[in-house]
């Protein structure tokens, strides 16, 4: 029996796919299955073409792939883009009271008539079509009700109705097995990394909407009470990295969240807090760009910027995570480190990881701890930028008795003075330098590159971020190494060139038209023998790495 599913729900702005899509994918959760949501839509409120595809294996997904078992066509645009993708035994459900097909493999869903008679209104129709797909697979009625319950709040009674007329109108075509394991939370990138920073003691999130992050503003603002932090919407990108920093001069953990375009604005910023040794944690989600680009679509095309973002020589983390398990777990630890080593740092990740919704194993909030950084120990005279071995000073926030906490944009002296004679700023220059080669030797202790595939093989793919998905499962599927570089700079070489050992042939994958990550590499004598660049605003799937292998 199949036990890797592909189902597709598309219709215009306004129909509802996106909620039919993660309802269809809590269903198949319901049954142990693994899941993952790629949601594909265009900057508009009305019109247009918005479908969400859902993977459903008894094995942990992280991408989509080309062919479709189940095409849910809300409307006829949706049968003429997606048809040439469903699989030779694929099914389509479509919309029979807009829609007329005449195919052996169809099924017709009255949707319009069902909602009428039904007492509810046009965007039930999306109820009637999970209803009545529900009942295609086999699902019963009593399993459906419950999550349908929990799924609607508003209007629960109507939508009950639409339900389970569509439901009694159709007819079981298969049965899909229950998977013998538990069932996992769903959760999307934004939602996961959001967790990860406050069970690492995240006080303050600020943020100006921008897609893709915006959805880590909604999450934390609406559990704000829950997770006791505060969360704040500004006017524009200059005023949120501003108040960021100075929250964390208070003693606030604080993050903020943004795509290219927003950050670009954060830079001088960014620089002030590279300058004042205060902790910012930016959470970089790109998107198709330059400019405006394509905004409600991926792409890897900030990562040079993300590595020399600012003026002057600026010691940064950048981190890359894979998935929202490793989101979550790299969102708690770049805070911790960025709180450490008292600097500003970057989760870079794209529109793949923040939007697309996950089976998230929750175990991983277990080894995410709310660090303490170095704290003054009250002796002695304060001094904010105290020389030291490795170069970080105690930290002390204004109000705290006997304490004067100087920052400053300057160069300064240890007390916070502003500084121009040459002898002191070299000084402090090597001050930071030496908290640089710590940085260094903290990622080394990390777990900084991740290899999957067949460990011993002489082929070799190197992808980053959201590639991880669909290159893994290629790998694995073909018996070659694949190696994912999380933490970006400090740049791990030392793990990165054990991880190469044996491989003769390495072939890089990225969402760039310029392989970003290619010249990072190119930087410690790593050179790819072939590029796999995709650069259309759209994600890698598995079979089009496959073909290009």
């Amino acid at each position: 029996m199949k036990k890797d599913f592909s189902i597709l729900i598309g219709g215009a702005a306004g129909m509802g796919s996106r909620k039919a899509g993660l309802v269809i994918a809590k269903l198949f959760s319901g049954l142990g299955y693994r899941i993952f949501i790629y949601d594909d839509y265009q900057s508009l409120i009305r019109g247009g073409h918005n479908f969400s595809q859902i993977r459903a294996s008894n094995e942990k997904v992280l991408s989509h792939r080309k062919k479709i078992d189940f095409l849910l066509a809300l409307d006829e645009l949706t049968i003429k883009k997606h048809q040439a993708d469903l699989d030779k035994e694929g099914i389509i459900i479509y919309n029979s009271d807009k829609i007329s097909i005449k195919d052996k493999k169809t099924v017709g869903i009255a949707v319009e008539t069902i909602v009428k008679k039904a007492g509810g209104i046009p965007i039930m129709g999306n109820t009637a079509f999970v209803a009545g797909f529900a009942k295609i697979i086999g699902i019963d009625w009593k399993a459906l009700k419950k999550l349908l319950k929990k799924e609607f709040k508003k209007s629960q009674e109507l939508n009950l109705k639409v339900a389970r007329k569509a439901f009694d109108n159709a007819k079981s075509l298969i049965k899909i097995k229950k998977i013998d394991q538990l069932p996992l939370p769903l959760l999307t990138g934004n939602e996961a990394l959001s967790l990860g920073a406050v069970k690492a003691g995240l006080d303050f999130y600020t943020a100006y909407p921008m897609t893709p992050a915006t959805g880590i503003l909604h999450y934390l603002s609406g559990h704000k009470k829950e997770f006791n932090i505060a969360v704040a919407q500004l006017e524009n990108e200059v005023g949120i990295v501003n108040a960021a920093i100075g929250a964390a001069y208070a003693g606030a953990k604080t993050m903020v969240g943004t795509s290219g375009g927003g950050f670009a604005l954060m830079t001088e910023g960014f620089s002030l807090a590279a300058q004042s040794e205060i902790p910012l944690v930016v959470v970089e989600s790109q998107r198709a760009a330059p400019a405006t680009g394509v905004p409600t679509y991926t792409g890897q095309g900030d990562l040079l910027f993300a590595l020399t973002a600012g003026h002057g020589d600026i010691l940064r983390f950048v981190i890359a995570p894979g998935d929202a398990e490793e989101a979550c777990f790299w969102s708690g630890k770049i805070l911790n480190l960025s709180w450490q080593y008292q600097t500003p740092s970057i989760l870079l990740i794209d529109k793949e990881i923040s939007e697309s919704t996950f089976s998230f194993d929750n175990n991983i909030l277990n080894e995410i701890k709310d660090e303490k950084p170095l704290f003054w120990n009250k002796e002695g005279k304060y001094f904010r930028y105290k020389k030291t071995k490795s170069g970080i000073s105690p930290l002390a926030f204004p109000g705290e008795k006997n304490v004067i906490c100087k920052s400053n944009s300057y160069e300064h002296d240890e007390f916070g003075i502003t500084v121009e004679d040459e002898e002191s700023v070299e000084e402090m220059q090597n001050k930071r330098l030496r908290k640089f080669q710590e940085m260094r030797k903290e990622v080394e202790k990390l777990k900084a590159v991740n290899v999957y595939g067949k460990k011993t093989a002489k082929k070799a793919i190197i992808a980053w971020g959201s590639t991880k998905g669909p290159a893994k499962e290629v790998a694995e599927k073909l018996g070659v190494k694949m190696i994912q570089p999380v933490i970006l700079e400090p740049f791990p070489e030392k793990q990165m060139k054990q991880a190469l050992k044996g491989v003769e042939k390495i072939v890089l994958i990225e969402t760039n038209s310029s392989a970003q990550l290619g010249k990072l590499l190119n930087c410690y004598g790593i050179k790819a023998d072939k590029e796999i660049l995709k650069y259309n605003a759209r994600p890698f799937l598995p079979e089009e790495i496959e073909e290009k292998l």
